[in-house]
């Protein structure tokens, strides 16, 4: 619409949402600035000073002292490789199952499909997951983390419905020219498909690296820990929590003051922000393509 042409109540209401979505753009960035800063500042400030978003004092200890410890060292990579891995897990099953039910001629279909969206609305709850975890002997493995969520009925539903919307005639032509299913998948369809694929890419990735409460019930070992549960140690251990000193050092927990905490949060949430920019041409495209196709 031409500005010229528009009534005063259109932009009065175009300007209150302006102002409504920069006020809580701000409410959700400055609490993130104000732990960025404190991880650079010394804990006298951080006591002296309720907030900011520069500190006066500019200080690397916290950041020296974190990559100086094999333990803070050791969980990000824990993290790095459950969140590659489980990652890869969660894409490869919710593909190959979201495209065998998304072919209308498959015996046994509607039975499946039924199966899928029950499980998203009753689960098996906690204490029996824990026991099929430890049947199946994955405690105290990275397999805990990942086998037991490698589906989400809601991911795997939304992917199916992207599969179906793919246009027949391609695939119809490649089996024509001898393409094997597989093949199919491999060079028609996952191409085609690389909006929701990015989408659901991002979505597993940063649960992976944001789940902390497997990694409590199902690795015990503190060196298997991700960097999550680490973050939680230190944390609980800065606050001298009962019982916590058993499994770190503590040395460690003498120096876990207010700046480390800050920097260990600062450390685990800037790599699965630096993913974004690579996926983010996909990412609008495809949060919404699978959801409204039915």
């Amino acid at each position: 619409m031409n500005h010229k042409y528009r009534s005063f109540g259109s932009t009065l209401f175009d300007t209150a949402n302006y102002v409504f979505l920069a006020i809580v753009g701000v409410a959700a960035v400055l609490p993130f600035l104000y732990i960025v800063a404190g991880s650079f500042a010394s804990d006298a400030e951080l006591t002296k000073r309720a907030f900011f978003i520069i500190p006066h004092s500019f200080s690397l200890s916290a950041y020296k002292y974190i990559f100086s410890t094999d333990t803070v060292t050791h969980s990000i990579w824990n993290s790095l490789y459950i969140t590659v891995v489980g990652t890869a897990v969660n894409l490869f099953f919710t593909v190959t199952m979201a495209y065998a039910l998304s072919k209308r001629g498959v015996a046994g279909r509607n039975a499946v499909l039924n199966l899928v969206v029950f499980s998203m609305l009753f689960g098996g709850g906690l204490i029996p997951t824990y026991l099929v975890v430890r049947e199946l002997q994955l405690l105290d493995t990275y397999w805990a983390l990942m086998l037991p969520g490698a589906i989400s009925a809601f991911n795997l539903i939304i992917v199916k419905n992207f599969f179906q919307e793919i246009p027949q005639e391609l695939e119809e032509a490649a089996r024509i020219d001898g393409c094997a299913e597989i093949s199919l998948l491999w060079k028609i369809v996952l191409p085609l498909s690389m909006p929701v694929l990015a989408t659901f890419t991002l979505f597993y990735a940063v649960g992976h690296w944001n789940n902390f409460f497997s990694a409590l019930l199902y690795i015990n070992d503190p060196v298997r820990w991700p960097l999550q549960v680490m973050l939680r140690q230190i944390v609980l251990l800065s606050q001298m929590a009962a019982g916590s000193a058993d499994s770190v050092d503590y040395n460690y927990v003498k120096e876990a003051e207010q700046s480390i905490k800050m920097a260990v949060i600062v450390v685990g949430t800037i790599p699965i922000l630096l993913v974004y920019p690579f996926l983010q041409k996909h990412f609008a495209k495809g949060v919404l393509i699978g959801s409204v196709k039915g």
